[in-house]
């Protein structure tokens, strides 16, 4: 029985085809090839993944999260490694430094538009219309497969593939551009630097031919690391300056990071086509996206002007239901109103950063709760003057009257500050 007698087909059956993977595609590419590879993927316009993710990344930083991780972690689609794996064997190219900064730009976009719940509705809508699109038409195409075409992939020989060269360099002396030539800079960022010469450069001993002639290193690309560090600082001022005066500290923060930020981005997506940065860039870009993550969680209340108000109202009339402060010392002096007895009187002061100084009658009954983000309460009756700074302080008490004193009305005082101190005194 020969080999041929022992293989048994199944009539009117097809060799499954092998599952297509999602892969970038470097021929139709505008940036990364990350549109262009979802649109082969799921037989889709790339035009409508581009057009997608770019209002996804206006709207809430997702589409700039998704591009930039689906940047480093998928590979092209004539190549094995991707960019995070170029950078874990020491690789330092642009590409997966542009990746890197495109994903921290997105996070830092959308860590600022967490309190917008209207636009991330909106990124979570359309971002579910994507995909439910992209896979509807995957799965169209997938359940009419080209008989004709499965048939031909089934019946094509191998792919034939060279034999290993001898003396071929390891990957991890691997270049990153892939022309064969090892000599100079192979672009590393850590690990074995390159020989000195080239394979053979050096003569065998006496009598031997002539050595091998060494090529001249190819020149390095210009430095735009400067630049690009000369352009955040000059953005993230003017963006600062802007909204200095009529925004408040948070905000005007967030702008001023946020131009950096973007420059940055911006610089190291240029260094993968033109120029070069440097891991500086890097290290202050990622510092610049941690300051816009804190800037977004100070205080909203908190102004850019350092202020110093007193309110002394003199009747019930005068008394105001809010009393507000964005940055510096409110002074609430309620020491003046007589507040008959039996009734209460509602008072709410907040102050965002800096200090609020509430003074009660002498004989007026309080029902005081006092917050704090972070800081410091202090009653009548304390004797320390020592200031004892603490996070979330939510402090509910009542301040009788003095013994021996007629009591008369009761004033119900909130207090909110964000950052700095609570202080209720009564008056003498």
């Amino acid at each position: 029985m020969t080999q041929e007698d022992t293989v048994t087909e199944v009539p009117g059956t097809q060799p499954e085809a092998p599952p297509r993977r999602f892969r970038r595609d470097r021929r139709h590419k505008t940036l990364g090839g990350v549109c262009a590879g979802l649109g082969r993927h799921c037989d889709m316009d790339p035009v409508i993944f581009r057009i997608g993710l770019t209002v996804l990344a206006v709207t809430g930083g997702v589409g700039l999260i998704f591009y930039g991780f689906a940047w480093l972690f998928v590979a092209y689609d004539d190549e094995d490694e991707n960019e995070f794996r170029k950078l874990l064997t020491g690789r330092v190219d642009g590409p997966g430094l542009a990746a890197i900064v495109t994903a921290l730009v997105g996070c830092g976009v959308f860590l600022s538009m967490l309190n917008n719940g209207g636009a991330l509705t909106f990124a979570v809508v359309l971002a579910l219309l994507l995909a439910g699109a992209g896979y509807w038409s995957q799965q169209r195409r997938d359940a009419d497969p080209d008989p004709v075409a499965a048939q031909a992939v089934a019946d094509a020989p191998p792919e034939a593939q060279a034999p290993p060269v001898a003396g071929a360099p390891s990957w991890w002396r691997d270049p990153i551009v892939k022309d064969g030539t090892h000599i100079g800079g192979t672009g590393y960022f850590w690990g074995p630097s390159d020989m000195a010469e080239a394979p053979g450069a050096r003569a065998a001993g006496p009598g031997a031919g002539p050595a091998v002639r060494r090529s001249a290193a190819p020149a390095r690309p210009r430095g735009i690391g400067g630049l690009t560090f000369l352009g955040a600082l000059v953005a993230g001022t003017i963006g600062t300056a802007a909204t200095w005066d009529d925004r408040t500290l948070s905000h005007s923060l967030q702008t001023g990071l946020a131009c950096a930020l973007v420059v940055f981005g911006l610089g190291i997506a240029v260094s993968a086509f033109r120029g070069r940065t440097g891991a500086g860039s890097i290290v202050l870009a990622v510092l610049t996206a941690g300051l816009l993550t804190a800037s977004a969680a100070l205080p909203s209340n908190i102004s850019t002007q350092w202020m110093r108000t007193d309110w002394t109202p003199t009747s019930v009339a005068d008394v105001h239901e809010r009393y507000e402060v964005g940055s510096g010392v409110g002074t609430l002096d309620l020491s003046g109103v007589k507040l008959p007895a039996g009734k209460t009187l509602p008072v709410h002061v907040e102050v965002g950063a800096g200090k609020a100084t509430i003074v009660v009658p002498k004989d007026a009954r309080v029902e005081l709760h006092a917050e704090t983000g972070v800081g410091d309460i202090q009653l009548p009756g304390d004797t320390s003057n020592d200031v004892d700074v603490r996070p979330g302080i939510d402090e509910k008490t009542t301040l009788e009257p003095p013994p021996g004193t007629k009591a008369s009305g009761t004033f119900e005082v909130h207090v909110e500050v964000g950052i700095g101190q609570v202080e209720v005194s009564r008056a003498a």
